[in-house]
C-alpha cells in the first residue's frame, strides 16, 4: 500500500509543475504579456533549433546496439498502424471529408511532444529522454506522413516525402542517430553547447502550449471532441500498453510509449490542418479540450497501467 501511494506521489509531483507552465502560458497569452507577437516567435525558434537540439543531444548518446530499443521502435511503429487502421475502418462506416478526417485522426494518433518529454524526464530521468528521443524519431515522421494524407485524402508521393523531409525533427533525429551508429557522439564540447539549448526547450514549449489553448473553440462539436478525446486519452494507452507487453516491453520503454500514447495532440496539429484546409476550428477544439482533460486522465491512466 506504501509503494502505491509513493508512486502517486511521485506521478503528482512530476505532473503538477508540467501543467502549472501550461497554465501560465495560458494566463500570460491572455494577458497580452510580453506581447501578441511574442508566442508565434518563441514557437518557431523552440521547433526549429531549441527542441531539435534537444533531440541530437539524447539520441546521439542512445545505445543503439541495445535490442530493447529495437523492441520500443518496433512497438510505436505498431501501436501507430494499428490505431490508424481501425481509424480507417471507421471512416467506411461513418463517412467523412479530409477537411474532418484529418483532425480527428491527428487527435488521435499525434502527441504533445513537449508534454511527453517533461514527464518522461521526470519520471525517468536522464534515461527515459534518451528512449523517448528513439520513440520519436520512429512516431515523428510515421505520424505526420499519416496526417498529410488524411488531411489531403492521398497526397502525392513526391511532395509529400519532401514535406516530411523538411520537419526540424525529423532532421534532428536522423542526425542524432546518425551520431550514434557511427559512434562520433558529441565531442569537443558539443554535448555542453546542445545542452544549454535543451535546457530552454521544455520550459518555453510548455508555456507554449498554455498560450496556444483555445477554450472558446469547445463550444462546438461537443460530441465529437468528447469521442476523439476519449479514444486519445483513455484508449490509446491501452492499446499502446498491450502493444508494448506483446512486444516485450518493460521498465522505461515502456513507460516511454505509454507516456507518449496517453497525453494530448499536438498543439502544431492545428498549424497543419489550417495549412491543408481541413477544419480549424474542430481542431483547436480537440488541442484544448485534449490538454485541460489530460491533467485528469494522466495521473490516473498511468497509476492503472502501473508505468
Amino acid at each position: 500500500m506504501s509503494g502505491v501511494r509513493g508512486r502517486s506521489n511521485v506521478l503528482i509531483q512530476t505532473l503538477w509543475p508540467v501543467f502549472a507552465l501550461i497554465v501560465l502560458g495560458y494566463t500570460l497569452a491572455r494577458r497580452g504579456f510580453p506581447g501578441a507577437g511574442f508566442w508565434p516567435a518563441a514557437e518557431r525558434i523552440n521547433y526549429v533549433l531549441l527542441f531539435p537540439a534537444l533531440l541530437v543531444a539524447s539520441l546521439a548518446v542512445a545505445p543503439v546496439d541495445d535490442p530493447a530499443l529495437l523492441r520500443l521502435g518496433g512497438a510505436t511503429a505498431l501501436s501507430i498502424g494499428v490505431a490508424a487502421g481501425l481509424l480507417a475502418l471507421l471512416r467506411l462506416r461513418w463517412p467523412a471529408t479530409p477537411a474532418r478526417f484529418g483532425p480527428a485522426l491527428q487527435g488521435v494518433l499525434r502527441f504533445n511532444t513537449y508534454l511527453g518529454l517533461a514527464i518522461v524526464g521526470g519520471i525517468a530521468g536522464p534515461a527515459g529522454l534518451t528512449r523517448a528521443a528513439v520513440f520519436l524519431a520512429v512516431a515523428v515522421p510515421l505520424v505526420n506522413v499519416l496526417s498529410i494524407m488524411a488531411l489531403s485524402n492521398g497526397a502525392r508521393p513526391l511532395p509529400l516525402l519532401l514535406q516530411v523531409l523538411r520537419n526540424p525533427l525529423i532532421l534532428a533525429c536522423a542526425c542524432g542517430l546518425a551520431l550514434a551508429v557511427t559512434g562520433t557522439g558529441l565531442p569537443w564540447g558539443s554535448g555542453t553547447f546542445l545542452g544549454f539549448l535543451a535546457q530552454a526547450s521544455l520550459p518555453l514549449g510548455l508555456l507554449c502550449v498554455g498560450a496556444a489553448l483555445q477554450p472558446a473553440a469547445m463550444r462546438r462539436d461537443v460530441a465529437a471532441l468528447g469521442i476523439n478525446s476519449a479514444l486519445r486519452l483513455a484508449a490509446m494507452p491501452w492499446l499502446a500498453w498491450g502493444v508494448g507487453r506483446a512486444c516485450g516491453l518493460t521498465g522505461v520503454e515502456l513507460q516511454v510509449l505509454v507516456v507518449f500514447s496517453a497525453i494530448p495532440t499536438a498543439t502544431t496539429a492545428y498549424v497543419l490542418t489550417r495549412a491543408m484546409g481541413g477544419d480549424g476550428p474542430f481542431m483547436a477544439g480537440l488541442i484544448t479540450a485534449q490538454t485541460l482533460a489530460s491533467a485528469l486522465t494522466l495521473p490516473l491512466v498511468l497509476a492503472l497501467l502501473g508505468v
